[in-house]
Formats: C-alpha cells, sequence, structure tokens
C-alpha cells in the first residue's frame, strides 16, 4: 500500500493534461494555452497516456484504468487520416510539381536552390524568404540581376522574364518582400497572373497559374504560429486561408505553405473541410513530420502542407531535408482533371 499513493498521484498527473486537451478535440475547438501547442503534437501523447495506465494498474486503481483505457481509445481515433481521398473521375490535363519550403530567415537558400535544380519542380513556394534570398533565387533561379529588384515594392508578381535576359528555369513569380520572416514568394515555370496577397502578419502571395492553357489559383500560406500572446492572430489568419479556400472551391486551387497547423488543429480543419486535401493524406503520408526538422523524423509535427482543390490527384508526396533550415520540404507530385 504505501507504494500505491505516489503511482496513483504520478497517473493522476499524466492523464489530466491528455484528458483536458482531448476534451478540446472532441470539442472541436483549439482552446487556450497550452492546449494548440500540445494538439500539434497529438499523437505523442500516446506516451503519458500509456504511461499513466500503467501506473494506474500497478496501483490497482480501476477507474484509472478505464480511464487510460478510454484516453488511448480517443488517441487512437482521432489519430486516423482526416479529410476525403476520392480520386477525380475527369480527364488527366496536366501534371504538376510542388515543392513548398520555409528557410528559416533565408537560412537555407543555398540548399533550395541545389533541392530545385535537382528535382525540378513546376510551382515552388518559398517562405521566409528574406531580400538577400529573394535576390539569390531571382539570380541564381531566373537568370535576372538582384539589382533588377524592385526593393521599395512589398508587393511584386512578374508575367514574363526580363527582357534583358534569356528565360531560365522559373521566369515567373509572384512575391511578397520583407525582411526576416516577412518575405515570402512563388517561383513557377507556368506563366503568372497577378492577384492581391492575402492579408497577413507575414507575406502571403498569390497568382493564377496558365498550365498548358488551364487556369490554376496558386496561393502561398504562412500564417503566424500559435504563439501563447498570438493566439488570436494565428486563428484569424487561418480563417483567412479559409476563405480564400471557400471561395476558389469552385476552381483548380493549389494553397501550399508552412501553415503552423496540423490536421488536428480545429483552424486548420476549417481550411480543409472548405474545399481542399493535404496531398500528404491522400498519399498515405498524413502523420509524416516536417517540423522541427532536427528531430523529424521520428519526432515532429506535420505544419508544411500542399493543399489542393478537388480538381487534383496526387501521386506521391516527399519529403526533403535542405540545409540550413528548421523545416523540412514537401514535393507533391499532382495531376490536374478535366471537371466531370
Amino acid at each position: 500500500m504505501p507504494r500505491r499513493g505516489p503511482r496513483l498521484v504520478l497517473a493522476v498527473l499524466l492523464l489530466v493534461p491528455v484528458t483536458a486537451v482531448l476534451g478540446f478535440r472532441l470539442a472541436d475547438a483549439d482552446g487556450v494555452t497550452p492546449v494548440p501547442q500540445l494538439l500539434a503534437f497529438l499523437p505523442w501523447l500516446l506516451a503519458p497516456a500509456g504511461l499513466g495506465l500503467l501506473l494506474a494498474g500497478l496501483a490497482r486503481w480501476w477507474t484509472g484504468v478505464v480511464w487510460g483505457v478510454a484516453l488511448l481509445g480517443l488517441l487512437a481515433w482521432y489519430i486516423e487520416p482526416y479529410g476525403t481521398v476520392e480520386r477525380p473521375g475527369g480527364t488527366p490535363l496536366a501534371t504538376v510539381r510542388v515543392l513548398t519550403s520555409n528557410v528559416e530567415f533565408g537560412g537555407g537558400t543555398a540548399a533550395l536552390i541545389g533541392l530545385v535544380r535537382d528535382e525540378r519542380p513546376d510551382l515552388v513556394f518559398v517562405q521566409e524568404c528574406d531580400r538577400h534570398c529573394d535576390g539569390r533565387l531571382r539570380a541564381e533561379l531566373a537568370g535576372e540581376d538582384p539589382a533588377d529588384a524592385h526593393p521599395t515594392d512589398r508587393h511584386s508578381a512578374d508575367r514574363r522574364p526580363s527582357d534583358r535576359h534569356p528565360a531560365h528555369t522559373y521566369p515567373y513569380r509572384a512575391a511578397v518582400e520583407g525582411e526576416g520572416s516577412a518575405g515570402s514568394l512563388i517561383l513557377s515555370r507556368f506563366p503568372l497572373t497577378p492577384a492581391e496577397p492575402l492579408p497577413g502578419t507575414l507575406g502571403m502571395p498569390g497568382a493564377v497559374a496558365d498550365v498548358g492553357g488551364h487556369d490554376v489559383r496558386v496561393q502561398l500560406a504562412h500564417p503566424m504560429p500559435p504563439l501563447p500572446a498570438g493566439l488570436d492572430v494565428w486563428r484569424e489568419e487561418l480563417d483567412v486561408l479559409r476563405d480564400w479556400a471557400r471561395a476558389h472551391a469552385d476552381a483548380p486551387a493549389i494553397l501550399a505553405g508552412d501553415f503552423n497547423a496540423t490536421q488536428d488543429h480545429a483552424a486548420f480543419r476549417r481550411v480543409l473541410d472548405a474545399g481542399m486535401r493535404d496531398a500528404a493524406r491522400l498519399t498515405g503520408h498524413d502523420r509524416t513530420p516536417t517540423w522541427p526538422a532536427r528531430t523529424a523524423p521520428p519526432l515532429g509535427a506535420q505544419i508544411d502542407h500542399v493543399l489542393v482543390s478537388r480538381d487534383f490527384s496526387a501521386r506521391a508526396t516527399r519529403f526533403l531535408d535542405p540545409a540550413g533550415t528548421d523545416h523540412r520540404a514537401v514535393l507533391a507530385e499532382l495531376t490536374l482533371h478535366a471537371p466531370e
């Protein structure tokens, strides 16, 4: 009996936080700090729940045993993939390879350039690309002189390469210029028509891509992370992405980037419910972590996503590890289908 007390207390201390987080998941809400931060790592709550169950059993605390079993059952249920996987029935029209990478204040720029040259994606979504990063990408992937950039223009979108330089790999771009984490851009092999960037603390450029004569709306996602003092901003910016997805639900669309959210966040699930599907989910990789790169895999959260409208199928999703950044890159191989 003397050992029962400490074991019971430890079991309670382990099971209560897991119960609180799962309560918000059941309520389809993200709650307050630290719930959103813990929801990002929901599968890893199996460890404290399992340990709490073990301690309850050793303490012969049968209420705790039932409690622990119930928590493990709920966790197993919610670890299942979220969203639909039906394949479009229309005729295939074009293939599109999409790469998204957060280069962490530009630190992963050199590695990204090598990755792009090796993988040759058609669309590249780059987050946290500062002015130095922007200049290097112009020079090495678009054949432009960095001096041709316009640092006073925060928003820019180009439909064609510079007249003074030949067309190179990625002659088209849409960008929100900025320092540190504020800058973001989309590089494209396809011609782009400018679109207004989405409002947000960090840059979220967009455009319409001409993919073999078919208009595809492309939008970079980079809402603020769920910082303890900034949860309202995080929710609001994910709602902006939800509204964009809802507004373009009836047309081919790609929404990619660092969402700072997983399928276990209610705010992110609302983006999916607005008509988007996750390429990782479509290809069986819905739990593959992308952040932090230092521990992923095996430990981490999938916060970087390539979301597509129902006009697309996904053939493969790969997770790559460029140096100099705390995010893994996501490469999705997509097929655009004609309407049924």
